[in-house]
């Protein structure tokens, strides 16, 4: 897929579902939002605001419009999930947002938000659009265990902080599906494989290693990631636990040998695979890497 394009979901039992590659970071592959055209249409992550008219596509695709639109569902309130989400909220009258508790007011007010993205990013902030709040009374808070009706399908709410406090994942059982937000890790179509998530200042092994546990409980047949695409959930939950740990012991141990920060980051960007750098373009590639080194060392620290 290429940015802009827009595709319907057939994996598995899913109908009624359709994705968008958003372009994000000019790196296609990368970054999907869904539509769901359901008895009340929802519209599953944003992206992060930037070629936001992508999604607007999307659901033209579907067969819909803005004003079809009443459910927008960031999985969590990191700009490239949620990014999109007052863009959205503004030409989606009927819509309103419906987001983990503890990141609401984050989408009301996303100052910090952005904040902390330029933090964690660095010089991939030049891809973002600074993003638009989200008025207050079209906020809705969700917590583990809820579910928002959509009809004939709905979303079932499971709480999966590893990632980050705000991250949800959502179940569609109509669908056998899981809006995995980045709780799956980061497939890459192009390598057939799974990369790992780790970024700062919330990762956590452990409790991410407990959502991957929430969604082999759930048992789904598909995997919507947001990083990207549809996929048969096969191994893949299996693969990732591995990919993860092994990416933070690794982390782990050059840290050991090292001692120092940016020595460590600096190793992990130059070994950087050329696979990777062919799909999604060398300075994302690095600039991902990085981050994530970032992350593991900052959750090495807490720990």
């Amino acid at each position: 897929m290429a940015a802009g394009d827009v595709s319907e979901v057939t994996t598995g039992a899913c109908t009624d579902l359709y994705y968008v590659d958003t372009g994000m970071y000019d790196s296609p592959g990368y970054g999907a939002v869904y539509v769901l055209d359901a008895e009340r249409p929802a519209v599953v992550d944003t992206g992060i605001g930037t070629n936001y008219e992508h999604v607007l596509d999307a659901i033209e695709a579907a067969g819909l419009t803005t004003d079809d639109i009443e459910v927008i569902a960031p999985t969590h309130v990191h700009l490239d999930h949620a990014g999109g989400a007052g863009f959205l909220a503004a030409d989606c009258p009927n819509a309103d947002v419906y987001t983990h508790e503890i990141g609401v007011s984050h989408l009301a007010d996303p100052s910090r938000l952005v904040e902390g993205t330029k933090r964690a990013v660095g010089d991939q902030w030049e891809y973002y659009t600074d993003p638009k709040p989200v008025p207050e009374d079209r906020l809705q808070a969700l917590t583990d265990g809820d579910v928002v009706n959509l009809g004939d399908h709905e979303l079932r709410v499971h709480h999966a902080p590893g990632h980050a406090p705000h991250q949800v994942v959502f179940e569609d059982p109509a669908n056998d599906a899981v809006f995995t937000a980045d709780a799956a890790g980061i497939w890459v179509p192009d390598l057939e494989r799974v990369e790992p998530t780790s970024p700062p200042s919330n990762f956590d092994l452990e409790t991410a290693l407990d959502d991957i546990e929430t969604i082999r409980a759930i048992d789904p047949e598909t995997l919507l990631f947001a990083h990207f695409g549809p996929h048969p959930t096969d191994d893949l939950l299996d693969e990732y636990e591995s990919v993860l740990s092994e990416w933070v012991e690794d982390v782990e141990q050059k840290w050991k040998v090292l001692r120092n920060e940016a020595a460590v980051v600096d190793h992990f960007v130059d070994g950087v695979d050329d696979d990777l750098i062919e799909v999604w373009g060398e300075h994302k590639a690095r600039a991902e890497t990085a981050m994530n080194v970032r992350g593991v060392l900052g959750y090495l620290d807490q720990r």
